[in-house]
């Protein structure tokens, strides 16, 4: 019973001793800033000293300033690293950039979202509207007959042009039919 409660006591000991042992120092909590638009890539390194010493796996930077432009970047994964005497930071950079996308700010995606829902909510109302009127005409479904129990017909009246032939009958049909009719 007591080890069932020092178990989640000792995972948050085993939390804590690992992400200070990740972070050396307090250096290690700066990053680069990266931003992309377009094929342009820019990075800032976190040092705030003057001559910067930019280092890629492409060709060697001509740069010392703090902020590093990438025109025209293929989207292929690189390394950058920035140092400044004896302070290094390095970066595994894949950034994918295109060069016909649009960018997007917050309130456009927002407009869109917003504009989409209210068209949603739009065609709802008016299909609940035009149905409303339709609950009352449920009986003229199923080609108009009503619904209800199946009775048997009365068979159907004869047709008196094909009566059977009686005695006194067939003495004026002979007749009819000497004369042509």
């Amino acid at each position: 019973m007591r080890w069932e409660r020092s178990v989640p006591l000792l995972g948050l000991l085993l939390c804590v001793a690992g992400t200070t042992a990740q972070q050396d120092d307090t250096e290690a909590q700066e990053e680069f800033q990266v931003e992309i638009s377009g094929t342009t890539v820019t990075l800032t390194c976190p040092l705030d000293e003057e001559s910067i010493v930019w280092s890629l796996t492409e060709p060697k930077p001509a740069s010392n300033e703090r902020k590093y432009v990438i025109e025209n970047h293929d989207s292929s994964p690189i390394t950058v690293s920035c140092s400044a005497g004896n302070k290094k930071y390095e970066m595994y950079l894949n950034a994918r950039v295109c060069a016909n996308c649009e960018e997007l700010d917050a309130l456009a995606v927002t407009g869109i979202i917003t504009a989409d829902l209210l068209i949603t909510f739009g065609v709802l109302i008016l299909v609940y509207y035009f149905s409303k009127d339709r609950k009352g005409r449920a009986g003229a479904t199923a080609g108009g007959r009503p619904r209800g129990q199946k009775t048997q017909r009365p068979p159907p009246v004869p047709n008196p042009d094909y009566e059977p032939i009686r005695k006194g009958q067939r003495e004026v049909y002979a007749g009819l039919e000497s004369r042509g009719f």
